[in-house]
């Protein structure tokens, strides 16, 4: 049986009802008052005036802000991100059978119309984030992305993340940010079209409206805090390993890390290194690290690497990374995580950032169920059929004989009718 070598005392639980019921009133107050309200909220919380829908001038004036050090990695960033996008596009393939003589079916994928993207501020610019919504709807073939993003000051949205949006394809940039944001996104406001799905991260503010319109509008996910699991083996170096586990905690003091092992001598000296380990982030970082380190962090120590990955599908995680050997045994047994990060050197920030695949993943479990963000996400699999005369007396007869079976009596005569309507066409 694994024995935990550090717990997770865990935080207090967030007033969600209160939430909740915020949420509520500010999408029924903009979904009624449309503009007006939704530019109220936005001066009232974040005190911004500006004009809401970004203009041309104000792209280009980010842009001249933007080192070239870094436009140069967003670049390889966006190259990384969308080429990878369009492999998940051109894996997703329409056909057509004939199932037998007559009975024709096939499948199409259509790109939804209008696409939301969220990209949280607040504490961090979350620059990559408008690379992994944006560029990956622009891959799935979307018209229309509209993107979103709150204001960092007087100056409006962060420059280097108004300069990604734009980069990555962004058709109409809004200044709003929280509740109000995904409310003008998802109503069509700001002469933008409403939008058929919502992506992107954001606060629990910003993941209660998602829930709440969540039906006649999609969303990629019901996202929490980020979470991070590590598999070590004996192999694995353990500051590298707390410096991992570090890296992922300083997202906030809510992000659950935890470290998995067969290992007691490394698990021991990784628990030894975390406090000093934290404090290599800076003041501020290292104390948002060490407070999720100390309320949310786990030791898992396991008799075996079997044992390991039991924990690892029940955690489910949103990143997974192996400091272990035999990555290829590892990569075939796992079977529950967001995304997966294989061996030492391939740390999680490099999928938080540039390597590729979508950093949108999900959390709290739901890994168990479903992948991350994918150009899958925004296009609609819809089917069709057809039946031809040959078809038809058999397809007929098995569509009447369940029908009555069921007690449909209008499926059955709907079914045999096109036997007595086309007996011209069953001649032929």
């Amino acid at each position: 049986m694994p024995r935990l070598l550090k717990s997770a005392p865990g935080l207090p639980p967030a007033a969600q009802n209160d939430i909740s019921d915020t949420v509520q009133v500010m999408l029924a107050r903009v979904r009624l008052g449309r503009e007006d309200a939704a530019r109220d909220y936005a001066e009232r919380l974040d005190h911004w005036t500006g004009p809401v829908v970004t203009p041309p001038e104000a792209i280009a004036e980010a842009r001249a802000q933007v080192p070239d050090a870094l436009k140069q990695a967003l670049g390889y960033a966006h190259d990384n991100i969308r080429r990878f996008a369009d492999c998940q596009r051109a894996s997703v393939s329409d056909f057509e059978t004939e199932l037998r003589p007559g009975l024709i079916a096939g499948q199409r994928s259509i790109p939804v119309n209008a696409a939301g993207a969220y990209v949280p501020g607040g504490r961090y610019a979350h620059i990559a984030s408008a690379l992994m919504t944006i560029a990956t709807a622009k891959a799935a073939g979307v018209p229309h992305v509209t993107a979103a993003a709150p204001p960092r000051d007087a100056g409006g949205i962060h420059p280097a993340t108004l300069y990604a949006m734009h980069l990555a394809g962004a058709d109409t940039i809004l200044t709003l940010g929280g509740v109000q944001g995904i409310a003008a996104m998802a109503y069509g406001l700001f002469g933008t079209p409403p939008c058929d799905i919502l992506t992107g991260p954001g606060n629990a503010y910003v993941a209660e409206a998602k829930r709440q319109l969540f039906g006649p509008v999609g969303i990629d996910t019901v996202a929490g805090p980020t979470d991070l699991m590590i598999l070590a083996d004996a192999t694995a170096d353990p500051a590298l390993v707390a410096l991992d586990l570090a890296g992922q905690a300083e997202h906030g003091p809510t992000s659950p890390v935890w470290l998995v092992t067969d290992h007691e001598p490394l698990a021991r000296r990784v628990r030894e290194l975390m406090p000093e380990t934290c404090a290599r982030l800076g003041p501020d970082n290292g104390a948002t690290a060490r407070a999720a380190w100390e309320a949310m962090g786990e030791i898992i120590l396991c008799s075996d690497r079997e044992e390991m990955a039991v924990e690892a599908d029940r955690y489910a995680p949103e990143h997974l990374h192996l400091h272990c050997t035999a990555l290829d045994w590892w990569q075939g047994r796992l079977t529950a995580y967001g995304s997966l990060f294989l061996g030492a050197q391939t740390t999680v920030a490099f999928g938080d950032k540039a390597s590729g695949p979508n950093h949108v993943l999900p959390t709290g479990g739901a890994a168990r169920y479903t992948g991350g963000l994918s150009a899958q996400k925004f296009l609609k699999t819809v089917t069709y059929q057809r039946a031809d005369p040959q078809a038809l007396p058999d397809l007929a007869r098995a569509t009447a004989v369940i029908s009555r079976a069921e007690g449909m009596i209008g499926h059955a005569l709907s079914a045999e009718a096109r036997l007595t309507t086309f007996p011209h066409l069953l001649r032929a």
